[in-house]
């Protein structure tokens, strides 16, 4: 992740009705990422953009062609905040 900023890699967040419950229920934001970056770069880039730190990140290839990261935050953050300050909430 050379000279990237955060906002190269995460494109949007989504907001969707699953996406909001897994706000609630499991502590997870979701988001439209690049195609070309990777976990480890997606998560180093929502560490930086929200100042929070990441347990796990989840991806997968939606039918549209977009790529979707599902990022768990550690307990210690909480992702309804997060979601809040994003303006999903």
């Amino acid at each position: 992740m050379s000279a990237r900023t955060p906002w190269d890699i995460i494109i949007r967040p989504v907001q969707s009705e699953k996406a909001l419950k897994l706000i609630e229920t499991a502590n997870t934001l979701t988001f439209i990422v690049r195609r070309d970056s990777t976990k480890s770069e997606i998560k180093e880039a929502i560490e930086k953009a929200l100042s929070v730190k990441v347990e796990k990140v989840n991806t997968l290839i939606t039918p549209r062609g977009e790529k979707k990261a599902y990022v768990k935050l550690s307990k210690e953050y909480n992702a309804s905040d997060i979601a809040a300050r994003l303006g999903l909430l």
